[in-house]
């Protein structure tokens, strides 16, 4: 009887984990596009939070079953748990924060738990302790981003910290694959780029808050171009991307002129004719780009694995346990979006990126609604910031662009990223406390008048 109840929840999980995910991602959209303010207190985030339990518990009881191994059922308690005190904690210190972040976030993690308790235990537990710390380190940066409203006149200090930050691993910093990324201290491993990611939002956005003339774009472009083009001699170019693609949505934001979208954009064109030909290991990820087959055993081999893996998926995926996502170099880290697919399918795929769709248009709608220019900028540049990187870490494993190597936000395994999302989703969580102190404040002038 245990045996035809384990070959039951085995075949079928693919099937539920896939119609689970997809209905937690319609009803973001439902939320999304409804027309009442973004603060609701009803009923569907209890629904999303039940469709995230059923997903996450179904999904280890498979991962139990295939594996022979139901010790993960104690790691599933654990992790389990860390979600609901996430979700109490915000709703505790933060009752008037966006619950649609705080679900999503949580929802994203919980996937990124069962690929890699899939893919590697020991990464999947130190991911664990890594979201753990990151969320207690940054649990009162919604507190400071609402309270502190002077934040925006610290321009030149977050342009000094930023330019140290990515200069000191330019010049003392690990080489890993060709790109100085990251530098050690103390036995932890740092990967600078990703948190200096923020603090350039917070730079941009600060730059813009009074004057937007030619001067101030000028002043702004100068410092920006400074952070891009350390990240390109450290040949970090996936964290110059972003770095460029954010300061132009930013500054077109704030000044509404399109020819800086232009400028930007023949600059990036120009950038990456010039990476091309002073790097070599971009010329290898172009070449492996365009025809990976022809070098399938070489510079290629990721890519080709990758492709092999999403064919296989199809629209419900082969089952946890019955891929073979292993093949796939690194597949934890950059390639952790095909691993998805392969085992969970196309359902559960296309339902992660509608959720990171919906985190980016939140951002925006947020945005939109702010009338402070700071805010506006820093919640428009994270949420940019954010679908970009998005972008181009599945843009990469699928092929539609050559890889870059960065990784999928709070799912992949990696500490500095991990604690940069959640820094990230913190800061725009207290972005939406502001929006809602500027309602409140609306409203209240409307009544007395």
């Amino acid at each position: 009887m245990i045996a035809y109840l384990e070959i039951f929840i085995t075949e079928l999980s693919r099937y539920f984990l896939g119609i689970f995910i997809a209905l937690y991602a319609f009803t973001g959209i439902i939320v999304l596009f409804r027309d009442d303010e973004y603060y609701s207190n009803d009923g569907i985030y209890i629904f999303q939070n039940f469709l995230m339990f059923l997903f996450h518990f179904s999904s280890f009881l498979c991962l139990c079953f295939k594996s022979d191994n139901m010790k993960l059922m104690g790691f599933y308690a654990a992790t389990e748990l860390l979600m609901i005190g996430i979700i109490l904690i915000a709703k505790i210190l933060y009752p008037l924060s966006d619950k649609l972040m705080t679900n999503n976030m949580c929802m994203l993690m919980t996937v990124g738990f069962v690929i890699l308790t899939r893919l590697n235990y020991n990464k999947a537990l130190k991911q664990f302790f890594i979201v753990t710390a990151s969320m207690i380190i940054t649990m009162g940066v919604p507190f400071v981003i609402r309270r502190f409203k002077f934040l925006y006149t610290f321009k030149w200090i977050y342009a000094s910290i930023g330019i140290a930050a990515l200069g000191a691993v330019l010049i003392a910093g690990t080489v890993t694959y060709g790109a100085n990324i990251s530098y050690t201290l103390g036995g932890i491993t740092f990967q600078p780029s990703e948190l200096i990611k923020i603090v350039f939002v917070f730079f941009v956005a600060s730059g813009f808050v009074r004057a937007r003339g030619m001067t101030e774009v000028l002043v702004t472009a100068s410092i920006a171009l400074v952070h891009v083009l350390i990240l390109v001699l450290s040949r970090d170019l996936g964290s110059a991307l972003i770095y460029a693609v954010v300061y132009v949505i930013m500054v077109y934001i704030a000044t509404g002129n399109f020819v800086y979208v232009g400028i930007g954009a023949l600059g990036a064109a120009v950038s990456g004719m010039l990476a091309y030909n002073l790097f070599t290991h971009v010329q290898e990820r172009i070449q492996a780009w365009i025809d990976p087959w022809t070098t399938i055993d070489d510079t290629g081999y990721q890519i080709t694995q990758s492709l092999f893996a999403l064919s296989s998926g199809s629209f419900w995926g082969l089952g946890l346990n019955k891929g073979n996502p292993g093949t796939i170099p690194f597949v934890e880290d950059d390639f952790v979006f095909s691993a998805i697919v392969e085992e969970m399918g196309f359902v559960t795929g296309i339902s992660v990126l509608t959720i990171c769709v919906i985190c980016f248009l939140r951002s925006m709608q947020v945005a939109a609604g702010l009338n402070s220019m700071f805010y506006r900028l820093l919640a428009a540049g994270l949420g940019s910031a954010y679908i970009f990187q998005v972008f181009l870490t599945v843009g990469g494993g699928v092929k539609f662009i050559p890889l870059t190597g960065v990784t999928l936000p709070f799912i992949s395994y990696g500490g500095s990223s991990v604690l940069t999302s959640i820094l990230l989703f913190e800061v725009l969580c207290g972005v939406t406390l502001v929006a809602g102190d500027e309602r409140a404040f609306y409203e209240k002038q409307q009544a007395a008048s």
